[in-house]
């Protein structure tokens, strides 16, 4: 379902970029990737793609593992100061030399398309908020696009990261469902997870929530993306014994995945009118 989801949302996108081109709206979008990290380099191939499929103009910055924290803040400083761009994205993880938040920190909030500046985060907490991190923007899509209704539903995200476990939380909550947030500490997991009207699985542990977790009917979100010893890719839910028990469930790949780029390119988009309108 994802796929077809974000290829409908990239098409809606492709038009109104032709349609912003005319105003002398042109949206683009950097990505810096620091180092050779495998999988970076295949999302960041996958967001360039993206951006030629919706007309988004876009530079890409492929630096050395060697780059300094200064080098690269010196780039984020002249891309939050170039007209051409309306959003920069930093393809995390970083080098171990580089300090995450600082990246994030130094990334305009207006520009910021992976709403992870602490401005936007707070922003999100309020519900008053430009930009929504790419994937739970992507969860939260797929669930209306299956027609259901958040409000009242007992909602557990397994995951409390900054990218995933806690905005998905702020957006179930702003939907008026009922949030439950698992992590590492939580005790008597499957007890919660089998409470669930929506799972949310974002722990990062292949094959972690198994079909014995999961309450009969419920819509099972995985956002997990994870590679095997046999290099197939898997995601955070038992898929085989998930799909037996769960009313809905997205598949890895091709779910939760291709969302999160389709919402990268609306953020895109929004950042050049935002920017525009200043």
């Amino acid at each position: 379902m994802g796929k077809e989801v974000s290829a409908r949302i990239k098409a809606e996108l492709k038009t109104e970029v032709e349609n912003l081109k005319k105003e002398g709206i042109n949206p683009g979008l950097a990505v810096i990737i620091v180092g050779e990290d495998p999988a970076s380099q295949v999302y960041v191939r996958n967001k360039e793609r993206a951006c030629e499929e919706c007309g988004i103009y876009s530079e890409k910055y492929a630096l050395t593992a060697e780059t300094t924290q200064e080098e690269l803040l010196k780039l984020i400083d002249e891309l939050n100061n170039k007209s051409s761009i309306s959003g920069i994205l930093v393809q995390l993880p970083v080098p171990k030399h580089i300090d995450e938040k600082t990246i994030i920190n130094a990334i305009a909030p207006n520009k910021d398309v992976d709403a992870f500046h602490p401005v936007n985060v707070g922003k999100i907490m309020v519900g008053n908020y430009d930009f929504v991190p790419c994937t739970p923007a992507g969860v939260m899509e797929l669930i209306k696009e299956s027609g259901i209704d958040v409000s009242g539903k007992e909602c557990v995200i397994v995951g409390r990261s900054n990218i995933v476990g806690k905005p998905q939380a702020m957006l179930l909550l702003h939907q008026n469902g009922t949030v439950t947030i698992c992590h590492s500490k939580t005790k008597n997991l499957a007890e919660k997870t089998k409470n669930a009207d929506i799972l949310v699985a974002a722990v990062g542990i292949p094959n972690f929530i198994k079909g014995d977790m999961i309450k009969e009917g419920a819509v099972v979100i995985d956002v997990g993306i994870n590679r095997l010893e046999n290099k197939k890719l898997c995601g955070d839910v038992e898929f085989e014994s998930a799909e037996k028990v769960a009313g809905a469930i997205t598949p890895v790949p091709g779910g939760v995945g291709p969302m999160t780029i389709a919402m990268l390119m609306k953020n895109t988009v929004k950042a050049a009118i935002l920017n525009k309108s200043k």
